[in-house]
């Protein structure tokens, strides 16, 4: 179904490596074998850290101009080949054709943000003198590269979510390995392809990006060497907590995924509110961390916006991703699919009411409404990453807010009031990366900060916050 228009092998080292073994990628809507991609292993992550490590220091030296245009270039060879990878991307992850699409737009801006980023680097002046033991001296820092950065991608967005790995640590002036998730490494694979050409019209050495796929221990290798200066994943809560253990004392970046709330207060346009769950609670088939799953509603609205809510349900199209019109479609794998089912059985168990969907039909989830469901479920503490919402009545906009923070996790949330009191409140008390007021918590602008707190996450990406992740400051301190 695609034919690799990119060397066989890795790209490791100068060069592309053969790899030990092959494995196919699946189209999750019907178990079609999209491709058959490499499978490295750690010794092969062994050699790219080597080579990272050797290139570290004439990639720190690369000018301006040469890491800007390697950007710029990447970013115009993606545009060229914009339906290309919007439909390889629906192939190897399942997600519906408008949703690959978000992401190849976002993909463009994040490679042409981070060139912008490339002549922003640059330090201040310090006055020494604030000290009697400092007159005299001049002193100023400037902003030195981290060194061999890691960037560890997920499933679901795989190459927006590389670039946000590679674009920055390439603006940054740090060699970068990549390691895309195991079920969805074809685009990220052609991703690298692409940079590794622009490298070569600018001169720059091929060591600057390397990429290597495998399992657990592929990934253990990568993220325990000393020799790296950061390690940037995006991924589960339980596999991110242990990368920051391997890594430490390196710096970890981490972007772990929510159970991302809604609020609409009283006051709140219910048309407005309705929309945003069904949009924010069911893009990407509910697979993406900021994805409409808590829905708080205050008691004088509760029973209004449920029925509008399920009289609209049926708007969300299911079904094959490749037709423009589905918005959910299969999950990742049939293991995804019944975990989901699982916890909604647990949650039914426990007093949860279904009252849309529940049930798949050729293999793909409907959408799936819950209230009522109480603390202590999975659908409800954790992260479904499913097209499920679950509603709950909360007696006012306070018990709202106290609700969400009731969570290990913070990453977006949103606020749907007309109340300009209310909004900043939430923006004060809600404690999460962002607060998004009157859209969905789903909303990210890739130059934006974008992170999360508590078990959510630490660090922020957008290329400006990222550059600053992957690089450190030198102080100068000088005697005329």
């Amino acid at each position: 179904m695609f034919d690799p228009p990119y060397p066989a092998g890795l790209p490791v080292g100068a060069g592309w490596e053969p790899a030990p073994a092959t494995a196919p990628v699946v189209f999750p809507f019907d178990g079609q074998v999209v491709a058959g991609a490499p499978v490295g292993s750690p010794a092969q992550a062994r050699q790219a850290l080597d080579a990272a490590v050797a290139a570290r220091r004439e990639v720190a030296a690369l000018p301006s101009h040469v890491r800007r245009a390697v950007l710029a270039d990447v970013r115009d060879a993606i545009e060229q080949r914009r339906a290309e990878f919007e439909n390889l991307l629906v192939l190897e992850t399942g997600k519906p054709l408008v949703d690959c699409k978000v992401e190849v737009t976002r993909t463009l801006l994040t490679w042409a943000a981070s060139a912008e980023e490339v002549s922003r680097l640059h330090g201040e002046t310090v006055p020494l003198d604030l000290l009697p033991s400092g007159e005299g001296l001049l002193g100023f820092w400037t902003r030195k590269p981290i060194g061999v950065v890691v960037g560890i991608a997920g499933f679901n967005y795989p190459l927006l979510l590389a670039s946000h790995k590679i674009a920055p640590a390439i603006a940054a002036g740090c060699p970068v390995i990549a390691k895309p998730a195991p079920a969805t490494p074809l685009a990220t694979l052609w991703l690298l392809h692409l940079v590794r050409e622009a490298a070569a019209r600018a001169g720059a050495p091929a060591e600057l990006a390397q990429l290597v796929t495998g399992d657990v221990e592929v990934g253990s290798t990568l993220v325990t060497d000393a020799r790296v200066g950061a390690v940037s994943f995006t991924g589960s809560a339980a596999v991110g907590h242990r990368i920051a253990r391997d890594a430490a004392p390196r710096k970890a970046l981490l972007e772990l995924g929510s159970n991302a709330a809604l609020v609409v207060a009283a006051d709140a346009d219910l048309d407005a509110a309705v929309d945003a769950v069904l949009r924010g609670g069911f893009y990407a088939s509910g697979q993406a961390c900021i994805s409409v799953q808590r829905v708080l509603l205050v008691e004088q609205i509760a029973a209004e916006f449920t029925a509008r809510l399920l009289d609209r349900i049926g708007e969300v199209v299911t079904g094959d991703p490749r037709d423009p019109a589905t918005r959910v479609s299969a999950l990742i794998d049939e293991r995804s699919t019944e975990r989901v089912l699982g916890w909604l059985k647990s949650a039914e168990a426990v007093g949860s009411r279904l009252l849309a969907g529940g049930v798949t039909e050729n293999g793909v989830l409907s959408p799936t409404v819950l209230a009522d469901v109480p603390d202590g479920t999975d659908c409800w503490d954790e992260e479904v990453f499913a097209p499920v919402v679950c509603l709950r009545t909360v007696g006012d906009v306070e018990a709202a807010f106290d609700a969400v923070n009731d969570s290990r996790y913070g990453l977006h949330a949103s606020v749907f009031t007309a109340s300009l009191a209310t909004a900043m409140r939430a923006v004060e008390q809600l404690e999460v990366g962002g607060v998004v007021v009157n859209e969905v918590p789903g909303f990210r602008s890739d130059t934006m900060p974008y992170g999360g707190v508590k078990d959510s996450g630490i660090g922020r990406e957008g290329p400006r916050f990222a550059v600053e992740e992957l690089t450190v400051t030198r102080m100068a301190v000088i005697r005329p």
